[in-house]
């Protein structure tokens, strides 16, 4: 029986082209759709993805599009399911100087988002659906930024998601990744990853899934 997975994440999920205006990567290239690639016919790809979405804050600077991803994922996981397991890949939008957070309420947030899931029964027979909590690549400490000064503090505290985002996901015994591991954001833009990083990103991603469904 074809599995589902939620792939509920930001711009770099949805596929931002570093230092573009806006523009996307094609399905193919994308993480998700490299991910869908490499998993074959057995596996139905939700893409869920918008740029600037937060974990569980709204952004004030955001007054006519919603960026909270706690208000969005309830809505998503009882319109996509049943979900086998759920993505979760946000964090970096977190980091905009004015939310002024730090690495671990940034985890916490992470942590509402996976609280959200696992209270659900959005998964097989009205289950929970599993969680792959992902860190987001961190934020290239010298390259340029597409949006002004937004990410001037950033580098330094995205190298600290990983490790709150591990403790995180074991607290709640759930799968771990760190994006970081496998790709980084090129000089042309600090937040963004290019196709190479979500090549590696899908093929690591895809790995994840077939030992966290082997079953």
């Amino acid at each position: 029986m074809q599995k589902t997975i939620l792939c509920f994440g930001d711009s770099n999920t949805w596929g931002f082209i570093p230092g573009s205006d806006c523009e996307r990567y094609a399905p193919g290239i994308r993480w998700p759709g490299v991910m869908a690639a490499a998993l074959g016919s057995g596996y139905r790809i939700v893409e869920e993805a918008q740029n600037g979405r937060m974990t569980a804050w709204d952004d004030p600077t955001e007054p006519f599009v919603n960026k909270c991803g706690a208000t969005h994922l309830p809505v998503v996981l009882e319109s996509q399911k049943p979900i086998d397991l759920a993505i979760l890949m946000l964090g970096t939008n977190d980091l905009k100087n004015h939310m002024n957070h730090n690495a671990w309420a940034i985890a916490e947030g992470m942590g509402a988002l996976v609280d959200i899931v696992l209270a659900s029964d959005s998964g097989p027979a009205k289950s929970a659906p599993r969680v792959l909590v992902v860190a987001p690549v961190p934020v290239h400490p010298e390259a340029k930024c597409p949006f002004g000064r937004l990410f001037d503090r950033a580098a330094p505290l995205s190298r600290e998601l990983a490790a709150a985002y591990r403790e995180i996901a074991d607290d709640r015994a759930v799968a771990f990744l760190d994006a970081g591991a496998h790709a980084s954001c090129p000089a042309t833009d600090c937040i963004h990853i290019d196709d190479t990083g979500h090549a590696a990103i899908g093929r690591a991603m895809a790995d994840a899934v077939r030992r966290l469904l082997a079953d």
